[in-house]
């Protein structure tokens, strides 16, 4: 029984001194004669049968190699990068759009003539006089419904907004948008012109509501935050 004993602990001590890279003596060995453990590997000893003869002792290297696997690390973390950078676009497209305005002033001029009687009719819009060429803008989001040719005006383009609004743009010189684009407020459709029944290069603005009758377009503006 004793023999036995001695047995186990010189396998155990063989066992640890494998795992710390160290060798061994045997009975009756010098000790400037080493005998190193099956190849110096531990894992010799526990593949083989060793103490116990139980791999679970053993580390799963495959799994370990996996776990810390750099290019799969460096995956995650740039899809991680990539949605970060997708919620503050996000983020900074909602900002940007609550900070737009959301009415502009159709074009920049001189106010020559407003809505109501003139030379023995009726007016109804409103004129802004500038040089040909002054760019005109969507007074608000819609839908272009018409870019084109029309009696008396020459050509004109005329938006529909989201309450059923119909903005109307005449005497332009070109126009840059086509039925049915959806436009912002502040875009560009047009240049001003002088092309129809015009004395002078203007824009001829009017406002229409939902049931076709044509508006005072300054008050309409007004009440919108925008002063002609």
């Amino acid at each position: 029984m004793r023999g036995k004993v001695v047995v186990a602990a010189v396998a155990l001590g063989a066992f640890a001194a494998a795992a710390a890279g160290q060798t061994i003596q045997g009975p009756g060995q010098k000790s400037n004669d080493p005998t190193p453990l099956a190849g110096g590997d531990a894992s010799a000893l526990l593949g083989s049968g060793g103490v116990g003869g139980d791999r679970s002792l053993a580390p799963d290297i495959l799994t370990v190699s996996r776990t810390a696997d750099g290019p799969l690390v460096a995956k995650k973390m740039a899809e991680s990068e990539r949605f970060s950078q997708a919620l503050a676009a996000e983020a900074q497209k909602k900002q940007a759009e609550a900070l737009r305005a959301k009415y502009v002033k159709p074009a920049e001029g001189s106010l020559t003539s407003g809505f109501g009687a003139r030379w023995g009719t009726t007016h109804y819009g409103v004129d802004i006089a500038n040089k040909i060429g002054t760019p005109i803008r969507a007074v608000a989001d819609g839908v272009v419904v018409e870019a084109g040719p029309a009696s008396g005006f020459g050509l004109w383009v005329r938006i529909q907004h989201e309450d059923g609004t119909i903005s109307v743009y005449g005497h332009v010189d070109t126009f840059s948008v086509r039925e049915g684009q959806k436009v912002k407020a502040g875009d560009q459709i047009a240049r001003m012109g002088n092309r129809g029944y015009s004395t002078g290069p203007h824009l001829h603005f009017e406002i229409w509501d939902a049931t076709g009758k044509k508006l005072n377009p300054a008050p309409w503006l007004s009440a919108r935050g925008i002063k002609l």
